[in-house]
């Protein structure tokens, strides 16, 4: 969630000073942008992933704290609500058989931190959104204790100046035909909570960067097409990835008013394509109030000609409240800055495998669309590209997503068909080991195939509880009992029965 800041109170003054100093901040990057003294390092996957608590009910487990102290392990950090946290996966290179080292690294260390967790009570779900979560989990009480969740809370309300409203109409499950929907009004963002994701960052160059942003806009959609697994929100079937409209929600500072005039949501796919990353963080200074207008005292012009790395502190901590899906970070390491795209559409889980497959498909895509004669964003509007995200959050690998020379096509078509070779041949060129390489693009190929994400085995396995005569609270926690197993199984998703 970002940097930590200590709970107060913020004044006027402090709301300008704040923009005054992301301006310096704007200003500062422009002129390192001119200098091009970037550090660009060789390519590396880098990865955070977001994991739900559960007690022996697989019920929400309200105990991040007691959690994090029993795996005594700094790569894990609390996240929003008191049943999240997160582990931050150290950058490796892609290169060579290195993605399959990280992939037996990640899962001892969350073997091992489910172990430890469990010496408390609770257990870690690897799952885009947790099915057993209620509404009364969203009260104030199951905030994390970290003092900036609360301040954030109540930014985005003093923003808003209301309520936040929750409305969303679903797909009709397996052998059904009624739509179920979540239409509630909430009094905290805890809904965000709701929304566990892996992020995957990657370090560019400048003068790249644009290419990479608009590479990762237009195969957003099919990102979340294949991998869907968040089906279920406070016991409703909703859409096959809910996560992305209710985070879409939960943090929306606009009321319905200024809605009607179009004033951009915080939770953002863009509006057009780019030509600089600085565009990307003008757009955020420009159209965006400060969340949090913390003041620090460098100043970053004064850095620049002292020959030191600014913080750009202030610029950093807006842009932590803009969440784009496709977000660009500016940071700095031993002496030296940089700049990285975070993807963040894909859901976490279901398993170890699933999210590296996720991972390498999604690097090796990007390479080949950035690598191609002809850019696909220059060949389809910047809508259609929404259009495909939004589609697939809702119908999953059932969607229909348009693309370039192709037209309206399903996604297990457009990936057999053009997007797994050029995945192929994108890892190819960053060097990945044929064996490694071919590990992760069969799992989305078997995907595809079977046509079942994580969202259709999660769907097709309640269906089949419901039918054996269970109610929706049983069918929800024996379904989510069954795909905790599965998930220490290690096998993909696509192989699993129910």
């Amino acid at each position: 969630m970002g940097d930590e800041v200590e709970q107060r109170t913020f004044s006027r003054q402090d709301r300008q000073d704040f923009r005054r100093k992301v301006q310096q901040c704007l200003d500062a990057l422009a002129s390192m942008l001119a200098d091009d003294t970037f550090a660009v390092d060789e390519p590396r996957i880098g990865m955070e992933i977001e994991l739900n608590l559960v007690d022996d009910a697989m019920d929400p487990a309200m105990a991040n704290t007691a959690v994090l102290e029993a795996i005594a392990d700094p790569d894990f950090q609390t996240e929003l609500g008191r049943f999240n946290i997160e582990i931050n996966v150290a950058p490796a290179p892609l290169a060579g058989d290195r993605m399959r080292t990280l992939e037996t690294e990640l899962r001892a260390s969350l073997d091992h931190a489910d172990a430890r967790a469990k010496e408390t009570g609770s257990a870690l779900a690897m799952i885009g959104m947790l099915p057993t979560l209620r509404e009364e989990h969203f009260a104030a009480q199951w905030l994390s204790e970290n003092p900036r969740y609360d301040l954030l809370n109540s930014q985005i309300f003093a923003a808003r100046g209301e309520d936040i409203e929750l409305n969303v109409t679903g797909v009709p499950l397996p052998g059904s035909r009624e739509a179920e929907s979540l239409h509630r009004i909430v009094d905290t963002i805890l809904p965000e909570a709701a929304c566990t994701s892996v992020q995957l960052h990657l370090q560019v160059a400048p003068d790249e960067f644009p290419a990479h942003w608009n590479a990762a806009q237009a195969l957003a959609g099919v990102q979340v097409a294949l991998a869907a697994n968040s089906p279920f929100l406070a016991g409703r079937a909703l859409w096959h990835e809910t996560r992305l409209p209710l985070f879409e929600q939960a943090t929306d500072t606009r009321p319905q008013e200024l809605k009607n005039q179009g004033v951009r949501p915080r939770v953002w796919f863009g509006e057009r394509w780019i030509t600089s990353i600085f565009d990307l963080f003008e757009e955020n200074s420009r159209y965006f109030p400060a969340l949090l207008p913390v003041v620090s005292d460098q100043d970053p012009m004064a850095e620049l000609a002292a020959g030191r790395t600014p913080e750009l502190t202030e610029l950093k901590m807006h842009n932590g409240t803009v969440y784009r899906w496709n977000r660009p970070i500016y940071d700095t390491s031993d002496g030296e800055h940089h700049l990285r795209l975070e993807n963040r559409v894909l859901p976490a889980g279901p398993s170890v495998i699933d999210v590296m497959a996720d991972a390498a498909f999604y690097y090796g895509a990007l390479r080949s669309l950035v690598d191609a004669d002809r850019p696909v964003w220059s060949q389809m509007s910047f809508d259609a590209a929404q259009d495909n995200l939004h589609s697939a959050a809702r119908s999953g690998i059932d969607a229909r997503c348009y693309w370039p020379e192709v037209g309206w096509v399903s996604p297990q078509e457009l990936v057999l068909r053009r997007l797994l070779p050029m995945a192929e041949a994108g890892l190819d060129a960053f060097g990945v080991d044929p064996d490694v390489r071919d590990r992760y693009l069969r799992v989305i190929e078997g995907r595809c195939l079977r046509r079942q994400n994580g969202a259709v085995w999660q769907r097709s396995a309640l269906a089949a509880r419901e039918r054996a005569g269970d109610d929706r609270g049983r069918a929800l926690a024996g379904m989510l009992a069954d795909y905790l197993d599965r998930m220490h199984d290690g096998e993909p998703v696509h192989t699993w029965s129910w």
